[in-house]
């Protein structure tokens, strides 16, 4: 493993304010920016979770947790909760944006008319947003680029992780990814406590793929065990899966190594064998005989990341003429053009071929 793909986080404070302690805001108090945060605030530092709704926020500054997404898990004393982002997002010491794909170059527009230029410049932002922008077909960090400015302090942080286990404070490992080295390390020494590990990263293409495609697969591997093809089918899926997620990787300009690692493998196996994935329960309820895409979506409650990737990705492979087996029979099958059993039998009908290819 080279020292430019994944190092080991061994950092010491000298990126941090006096005590190590930050004024940390982040936006965005669904499960998993929730989660981020109250973690966050366990380490010890200073916490603004930003909530664009006034009513979820007068519930959870009333009962002190995130009744809807994490009900029983309490906010420690020092997260407080807020909608006003302008007050908010002053005299922060970072930025950690845990919003939507689609709706993440708003909220990064609406940051930065927040914080005053003079301000700004210095800030580490970081996002654990996974996806690609819907309309642009652009990963995150080039969004980020366009609103924020190419000089930025940007990062992104991913891995194989569940909102619920973070927010229990149940062992995890992440990895923060960045152009500027410094930036993958400050992120990693804020989040370190305990059981929770942070490695860093340079390869921010890979990684913003890995987050994004693993979501595709976990639809994959839904309809599969919904179907109930069994073990040796989701490992095939996995497996198969993997040579996607590099060979877009790669068609990106990412790392193919970086898909061996926590925010490829690692959240690709996570994602596609636990039940608390959403994007793993919206393929198996889709498998159901019946089941419409839309009605599923609506069930979950939540966002099916998966979806919106799946489109991006089909259109970007096209652009490319990207071979992705995979990613193509889940695409029709969101699109309503084939059932579950027509897109499993599509895949089981390939010619055999190369494994390498």
């Amino acid at each position: 493993m080279s020292e430019n793909t994944e190092l080991q986080t061994a950092i010491s404070s000298e990126h941090l304010p006096a005590g190590g302690v930050c004024k940390i805001a982040v936006l965005g108090a669904g499960a998993w920016g929730t989660a981020l945060a109250i973690h966050l605030a366990r380490v010890g530092h200073d916490v603004r979770l930003w909530a664009h709704a006034e009513s979820s926020v007068l519930r959870m500054q009333s009962e002190q947790e995130n009744a809807r997404y994490l009900p029983g898990v309490k906010f420690p004393e020092n997260l407080q909760v807020s909608s006003d982002l302008e007050s908010l997002v002053s005299c922060v010491d970072a930025v950690l944006v845990v919003v939507p794909s689609h709706v993440f170059r708003e909220v990064l527009e609406k940051l930065k008319q927040s914080i005053p230029a003079g301000v700004f410049d210095g800030l580490p932002v970081a996002w654990a947003t996974k996806g690609f922008e819907p309309d642009s077909l652009l990963l995150l960090h080039k969004v980020a680029e366009q609103v924020l400015g190419e000089n930025a302090n940007l990062s992104v942080l991913s891995g194989p992780t569940f909102a619920a286990e973070v927010a229990l404070g149940k062992p995890t490992a992440m990895v923060s990814a960045s152009k500027d080295a410094k930036q993958a390390e400050f992120w990693a020494q804020i989040f370190h406590h305990q059981s929770f590990r942070m490695y860093t990263q340079t390869d921010m293409v890979g990684v913003e793929i890995g987050g994004a495609y693993k979501n595709i697969m976990a639809i994959a591997t839904g309809v599969s065990d919904g179907l109930e093809l069994g073990a040796n089918a989701r490992a095939a899926l996995i497996s198969r899966g993997l040579v996607e997620m590099m060979r877009l990787s790669q068609a990106l300009g990412g790392q193919a190594e970086t898909m061996m690692g926590l925010a490829g493998l690692g959240d690709l196996v996570l994602t596609c064998t636990d039940d608390l994935s959403r994007n793993r329960r919206f393929g198996y309820q889709l498998a159901q005989k019946g089941a419409e895409v839309n009605q599923v979506i609506e069930k979950i409650g939540q966002v099916v990341e998966g979806v919106k990737a799946v489109r991006s990705v089909k259109k970007i492979a096209d652009n490319l003429a990207l071979d992705l087996p995979i990613m193509q029979q889940v695409y029709d099958l969101v699109e309503a053009k084939i059932t579950p059993q027509q897109a499993a039998v599509a895949l089981l009908a390939r010619d055999g071929k190369a494994e390498s290819s």
